[in-house]
């Protein structure tokens, strides 16, 4: 099946979001035709990809229209909000059908952020349930497809926002990770994607909540210079004290980096072909003038069970408090077999919860001794090519998914733990002509040091572009 892509000879054309931005300063635009643009780009994709949750396409033109200004560097550059952080006027679903939809009052904590930079959304963007699922493919709402070959998923959780940015609806999208659900959309779509440290971004109340916080809110988009002006005007708006500033990042770093290369995850090895595309990289990094060598996974392989617990319990305390936290039409009985799995799972193993959330605090002293040897860490975002719809299919046995989700997503979930920035480049392609995205995480507040490597390596090595291909190829 061909591609499926959005770009055209419009007010958006194929720039990026800080292209647009000089596009409107310059005058050769306005607000009003790119979001028009950027509406029927959505429009013209959607019936094949399915990957808007929302649409508030006439509150986006009357704002745009309006005399006043945006606000932000991004003053009106279209955008979209994943299905899973308050946004006023529009409902909050999480991926599910499971109740009745209602507007939210106000904004979260995340959206008035993520405004006040100017970006514009005018809608939101599926997800898998509740983020548990790495491929969005819901039983009734059905599946968020790839725009480079629609029989593959677009990963998740933020698979609509990854899904219209590479099929250039939109040049930036909101998208947040819990256990790589940034950096794994980014991977089966090639963008970048970077996974900040632990409250880099603010989150909504009940993200806050966790007793682990292991989400972080993020953007997906088509360039690194993209990334880096998110994070430098986001950072206008909300600093966190704690961390280290990132500042403007504008270009490659001039410091040679010590580079530790791992294709072994927790679980287990990348495929041979993941292997080898990793490897080039890493020879990659050495031609560059880094000091690159091979380590062995460090963390114990009693994480995998760790992490699965913890996530088993967030869906348990989303099962058991639905109709408190979603209202009376809350039914159970809609949740897909992942969502029901987890939570039986975590009723079964809640006594065990207390040391399992200790050892999992406990695993940054593994990687904080690691990053006194090496500046950063380079593995492949996942440990296969991504797969066709239906693998990840959410009616199949509990069992049978949580498998495959651990055969699949094997390296993500270790910087959610440790709070810890990671960042996937779209650096590789598979012998099928997918995305291949190449994962390099960093200590905590080093984003500025994975953003400088991030320009030096799309300098050295372009990604290509679903544009630039055949539509048949």
């Amino acid at each position: 099946m061909g591609r499926i892509h959005a770009f055209g000879d419009d007010a958006l054309g194929d720039l990026d979001a800080v292209g647009l931005v000089e596009a409107l300063q310059s005058g050769a635009v306005s607000r009003a035709e790119l979001v028009d643009a950027a509406i029927a780009r959505a429009q013209g994709v959607n019936p094949a990809l399915d990957g808007l949750a929302y649409e508030a396409f006439d509150q986006a033109r009357t704002r745009a229209a309006a005399a006043r200004s945006y606000g932000g560097y991004f003053n009106g550059v279209p955008s979209l909000l994943k299905d899973n952080v308050a946004v006023a006027g529009m409902p909050t679903m999480n991926g599910t059908d499971a109740w009745d939809p209602r507007p939210e009052r106000g904004h979260g904590a995340f959206a008035r952020s993520f405004l006040a930079t100017g970006l514009a959304p005018f809608g939101k963007t599926r997800m898998s349930e509740f983020g548990f699922s790495a491929s969005a493919e819901h039983p009734r709402l059905g599946p968020v497809r790839n725009p480079w070959n629609p029989e593959h998923t677009a990963g998740a959780s933020s698979s609509g926002s990854a899904a219209f940015v590479a099929a250039g609806v939109v040049p930036i999208a909101h998208a947040n990770d819990g256990g790589g659900s940034i950096r794994i959309p980014a991977s089966c779509n090639g963008l970048v994607g970077l996974k900040p440290s632990r409250g880099r971004l603010p989150l909504d109340k009940k993200l806050r909540q966790m007793p682990l916080r292991i989400v972080a809110n993020g953007v997906v988009t088509r360039s690194v210079r993209d990334t880096a002006a998110f994070y430098r005007e986001i950072e206008r708006v909300y600093r966190n004290p704690r961390l280290p500033a990132i500042g403007d990042v504008s270009g490659p770093g001039m410091q040679r980096l010590r580079i530790a290369v791992c294709t072994q995850s927790i679980a287990r090895a990348a495929s041979p072909e993941i292997h080898e595309l990793t490897l080039k990289n890493a020879a990659l990094l050495e031609e560059l003038g880094h000091q690159v060598s091979v380590i062995d996974n460090p963390v114990p392989s009693r994480f995998i069970d760790d992490f699965l617990l913890y996530w088993s319990f967030l869906a348990f305390a989303l099962v058991r408090g639905g109709r408190r936290t979603f209202g009376p039409t809350f039914d159970r009985g809609r949740l897909d077999n992942l969502t029901l799995g987890l939570d039986r799972n975590a009723s079964r193993n809640l006594h065990r919860l207390p040391s399992t959330i200790a050892r999992l605090s406990r695993v940054r002293q593994i990687t904080s001794r690691l990053s006194q040897i090496h500046d950063v860490v380079l593995t492949p975002t996942l440990a296969e090519v991504t797969p066709r719809i239906g693998h990840l299919d959410p009616t199949l046995d509990y069992q049978q998914i949580i498998d495959r989700l651990i055969e699949w997503v094997a390296f993500t979930p270790l910087q959610n733990v440790t709070g810890e920035p990671a960042i996937s480049l779209p650096l590789a392609e598979s012998a099928s002509g997918l995305p291949v995205g190449m994962m390099f995480a960093a200590p905590v507040g080093q984003e500025g040091r994975l953003l400088q490597l991030a320009y030096e390596l799309e300098e050295a090595r372009p990604w290509r572009r679903i544009q630039d291909r055949s539509a048949s190829s």
